[in-house]
């Protein structure tokens, strides 16, 4: 307070501000990060349960949150707000706007990042058959280049040259340019970029097509891995995929698709002496 008023500033006194307020800071912050649209979007997401907080009630707030999204969301979307709010309430207390770090009061959901899951060509086709033409044309893309959902809804029609893409680096997860090769069947589903979809209606878009294939257990983010365990099917090398792919290293590739290596590994071990 002594300070303050030697600088002839208000002082900043640590109260209990709405969670509402929090979060307004948190997207302050947002507009600084490398993908500030999708750190908005999901604190934005929270605003329902903020309107009934207070930054104290942190543990309560997320506590509604789970119960509510629990049933709607999967546990990474879940843990991306969650994240935002741990963030905000950080960062109001940084600030000096309530009296403790009340981020340290709300967990995160455990995430089990080991999922093994692959769709076959038929199944794509039954969820791109039951979707709308813009949410078709990126499920199509997913699958042919590998392209995470965030890399899609920014490919622009100039990235795309007379045989390959491309996903420029501020695009990307690991911050590299990467450059992929069209494959025939794929040419006809780059009319639609740029897509006339936001994150939002791509999500809801593909949820429905999933729900209407009846395989409610399917996302987005399959597709992807569905590229690589298809690529590798075929026999492609590891480190080709790992271009595609846009991983950090071959060895994240590696980690990924070890199943499909030991797969191959015995199918030309019965070959040879079976």
């Amino acid at each position: 307070m002594r300070a303050a008023i030697g600088h002839q500033r208000a002082p900043v006194i640590p109260g209990d501000p709405s969670m509402v307020a929090v979060l307004g800071g948190y997207l302050e912050h947002a507009k600084t990060l490398r993908s500030p649209d999708t750190a908005i979007h999901h604190a934005n997401r929270l605003g329902p349960w903020a309107e009934k907080y207070r930054a104290s009630q942190a543990r309560e707030c997320a506590a509604h949150v789970l119960r509510d999204m629990r049933n709607d969301y999967a546990v990474a979307t879940i843990n991306r707000s969650l994240g935002a709010l741990k963030k905000a309430l950080s960062i109001a207390w940084e600030n000096g706007l309530t009296p403790e770090n009340y981020g340290l009061r709300v967990k995160r959901l455990p995430e089990h990042n080991d999922r093994d899951m692959f769709l076959t060509l038929d199944q794509v086709k039954a969820i791109a058959d039951n979707a709308s033409e813009q949410v078709r044309a990126a499920i199509w893309i997913a699958l042919f280049t590998g392209c995470r959902r965030g890399e899609i809804l920014k490919m622009r029609a100039e990235d795309i040259g007379p045989d390959s893409i491309v996903i420029h680096a501020g695009n990307t997860k690991t911050l590299k340019t990467r450059t992929i090769p069209i494959v025939p069947p794929l040419r006809k589903y780059l009319d639609a970029v740029p897509l006339q979809i936001n994150f939002e209606g791509l999500k809801t878009g593909f949820r429905r097509a999933r729900v209407a294939a009846e395989m409610p257990w399917v996302t987005f983010h399959d597709l992807r891995r569905s590229c690589g365990t298809l690529m590798i099917a075929a026999g492609v090398d590891l480190y080709v995929v790992s271009k595609v792919l846009g991983h950090s290293s071959v060895a994240v590739t590696q980690s990924r698709y070890a199943h499909m290596q030991i797969d191959q590994l015995r199918e030309g071990m019965n070959r040879a002496f079976g």
